[in-house]
């Protein structure tokens, strides 16, 4: 089932916080935009935050291919049972067009969090339990255990804020079959000044993220990298930035590691809950 996964979201997708929004107000802009990037070419739309179900209903239901993947869905927020007969609904209703992105967040932004391996775990149980399909799940993994975890129990891993070196790692663990999908922060802007700047303020706010800063040490980075900001280094790694072929080089360097697709975020002067439509369009022509 992962090779028709892989085949359902094909090379590239688009990772947005905005896409994810409640607001009756803006059902209309975000069931636009999903039409638009699914006529652009994307092959899978992922819901940033805390995302559910009930966020990428109305975005499958405005479009007629694309897949749509939460990214994540926090299991600190959302009961087993629930999760089960929200992914069983949708899959009735629009097959293969759901993606159950699940994953364990941060302690900072879960009261609950405790144990997040073992309490991992013990969710994917009680999926399980529930009969809910482990072919439409995926899982935000970022080290061994939650890889090994991932290539056992899921149909795929979702690695964030991640570089080539760490994608070539993950496959190794994952094997061959399992979606391996890591996001990918994109800079459409050449001046190195101005990128790596917008990338810095991208992320600030995940250098306290200790899921994060932890995996970074992992693969080759020191605390001077993650100091003031993040270094040169680190940030040249972690985004895509430059004039297209450079840009197109970044990308390619993580297919090359072993990414089956890519899930993009555009990284701008914007709010992270815009919409940026212009930028989708041109990274959709950079990609041809």
């Amino acid at each position: 089932m992962s090779k028709a996964l892989k085949e359902t979201v094909g090379r590239y997708g688009i990772w947005s916080v905005g896409l994810r929004s409640e607001a009756p107000a803006r059902r209309g802009e975000l069931t636009e935009a999903a039409a638009e990037l699914e006529e652009l070419g994307y092959g899978a739309l992922w819901l940033g935050g805390n995302s559910a179900a009930r966020h990428a209903a109305p975005l499958i239901e405005a479009t007629s291919r694309v897949a749509v993947g939460t990214s994540i869905q926090s299991i600190w927020q959302h009961e087993p049972d629930d999760s089960a007969a929200a992914l069983a609904d949708l899959e009735a209703a629009h097959p293969g067009r759901f993606v159950q992105g699940l994953g364990v967040s941060h302690a900072r932004l879960a009261e609950q969090y405790r144990r997040p391996y073992s309490s991992l775990v013990s969710y994917l149980d009680e999926l399980d339990a529930a009969g809910a399909s482990a072919d439409r799940r995926v899982l935000a993994a970022l080290g061994p255990k939650s890889l090994e975890l991932t290539r056992d129990r899921a149909a795929g891993a979702i690695p964030y804020l991640v570089t080539p070196e760490h994608t070539a790692y993950a496959r190794e663990i994952l094997g061959e079959a399992p979606l391996l999908a890591p996001e990918l922060g994109v800079v459409l802007e050449t001046d190195p000044t101005r990128a790596r700047g917008l990338a810095r303020e991208f992320l600030a706010i995940y250098l306290p993220l200790p899921n994060y800063t932890n995996n970074f040490l992992r693969h080759g980075f020191t605390e001077d990298d993650l100091a003031d900001g993040g270094s040169d280094r680190l940030v040249d790694a972690l985004f895509a930035w430059g004039d297209e072929n450079r840009i197109r080089e970044r990308i390619n360097a993580f297919q090359e590691a072993g990414a089956d697709h890519l899930a993009l975020q555009v990284i701008d002067d914007g709010s992270r809950e815009a919409l940026p439509r212009g930028a989708w369009r041109t990274l959709a022509s950079l990609l041809a």
